[in-house]
């Protein structure tokens, strides 16, 4: 091949390749730019007060809210700001979604991300929304038998998918607001669990030697709530925390910041790791 040909092909190439390059810079360019540009917002979302109208539904919806210190409220508002600006509410079944059920599902399911970090819900970005309960269908398997029904839901989590919420459960929760019932708390509490890749009980914890003791401690505490339900003297957690860890975790949630107190004072064990792992401590705001 003649030295004017080679020549000319090298430079092809070495075109090709520059293109190519210039392209994969600009790509990753613009990622980072977009990335930094959501970091940015979301800073600004959470260093801004909430409106006075949505600080209003938080004092009336949200009770754990008008027991929180100063800061905490502060923070609670812009964990708010920036939940309002990522998720996205489907109503279903006719619902037409207000502000205030917006910001009231915002305000209680926030106070999970609390001195907490990751301070944000990562994996879905939509929450639909039923007037009342609903219908979901439900599989157990007995042995090689396959059980279909229908179950009748105040809430449910989806895994690596969205919430589902019955908006007469949530006020109901609130209504009640000591009795350790509380749907948005409980399905969020779900979505921690989810982000260790597993729904099983065992969220992401703030250090690697937290692990064992978290074990020990939830595996115990699991097994006496069993026992209580199985003898009828259960008075502190929701009966419904026996039914595997995963919900044990979820209604432990619930109890934790409703009625910290009590769970304090008759299982000071679990209290703590819940304590340590939300960064918070209810039984202390009054």
């Amino acid at each position: 091949m003649p030295a004017e040909m080679l020549r000319a092909e090298s430079n092809l190439y070495l075109g090709l390749l520059l293109s190519i390059g210039g392209a994969l810079i600009a790509g990753w360019l613009i990622y980072f730019a977009v990335r930094f540009r959501k970091r940015q917002r979301r800073r600004e979302l959470k260093s801004t007060p909430l409106p006075v109208e949505r600080r209003a539904i938080l004092q009336r919806n949200v009770p754990v809210y008008r027991r929180l210190p100063p800061d905490l409220q502060d923070e609670l508002q812009g964990y708010v700001n920036v939940f309002l600006h990522d998720m996205q509410f489907i109503g279903c079944a006719g619902l037409d979604v207000t502000d205030e059920m917006r910001v009231t599902i915002a305000g209680n399911a926030c106070l999970l991300l609390l001195n907490r970090h990751p301070d944000r819900f990562a994996g879905f970005a939509s929450i639909l929304l039923y007037p009342d309960a609903f219908v979901a269908p439900e599989v157990e398997y007995d042995g090689d038998v396959v059980i279909e029904s229908d179950s009748i839901r105040a809430g449910e989590s989806w895994h690596a998918g969205p919430i589902v919420l019955s908006w007469s459960d949530v006020r109901q929760g609130i209504e009640d607001h000591v009795d350790g019932h509380n749907v948005v708390l409980h399905e969020f509490a779900h979505k921690l669990d989810e982000e260790s890749g597993y729904v099983d009980g065992l969220p992401i914890l703030r250090e690697e030697e937290h692990y064992a003791e978290w074990a020990a401690v939830l595996s115990r505490e699991f097994d006496a709530l069993t026992e209580r339900v199985n003898e009828r003297r259960n008075d502190v957690m929701d009966a419904y925390g026996a039914d595997s860890p995963p919900e044990f975790f979820a209604v432990a949630t619930e109890t934790f910041f409703e009625r910290g107190d009590l769970m304090r004072r008759h299982l000071p064990d679990l209290y703590a790791q819940l304590r340590r792992f939300y960064g918070v401590d209810p039984a202390a705001w009054g």
